[in-house]
C-alpha cells in the first residue's frame, strides 16, 4: 500500500492498518460517489461539548465503522486517551487477522467545539 502523504511504500501491515483506519474513521458516510455507505458517524459528532456521553458515542461509531469496513483487524479495546484543545485521541488495541499480532493503534481527532 502507498502512504497518502508521501507517495512512498508503506513498510508494514501495521502502517498500512493505521492509515485504513484513519481514512475510514474521517470519511463522512455518504460523501464517496461509488461507495455512499463508506466511512463513519464521527463527522454528526462535530461540535458537540467534550463530555462522556460524546466519548461514548465515538467509541460507538469508531467500532461500527473499522468493523464494516477493514476486516484485516479484530478490535479488542478502544478507549479515549486524552482530549487536547478541541480534539480527542483514541488508541485501539487489536490483533491482525493475518499474522495474529497484537497492535496498538492511534486515531487523534478534531471534534470541533472546546472542552
Amino acid at each position: 500500500m502507498i502512504d497518502k502523504n508521501t507517495g512512498h511504500s508503506l513498510q508494514t501491515e501495521q502502517q498500512s492498518i493505521q492509515q485504513s483506519l484513519q481514512d475510514i474513521i474521517t470519511t463522512p458516510i455518504g460523501s464517496r460517489v461509488m461507495r455512499r455507505e463508506y466511512g463513519s458517524l464521527i463527522f454528526e459528532l462535530l461540535d458537540q461539548p467534550i463530555n462522556d456521553a460524546l466519548v461514548l458515542k465515538c467509541y460507538s461509531a469508531i467500532y461500527t465503522a473499522i468493523s464494516r469496513w477493514e476486516d484485516r483487524i479484530s478490535i479488542s479495546q478502544i478507549y479515549m486517551s486524552s482530549v487536547k484543545g478541541n480534539g480527542l485521541i483514541f488508541d485501539i488495541e487489536g490483533f491482525s487477522q493475518i499474522t495474529g499480532q497484537q497492535m496498538n493503534l492511534r486515531i487523534p481527532l478534531n471534534m470541533g467545539a472546546g472542552a
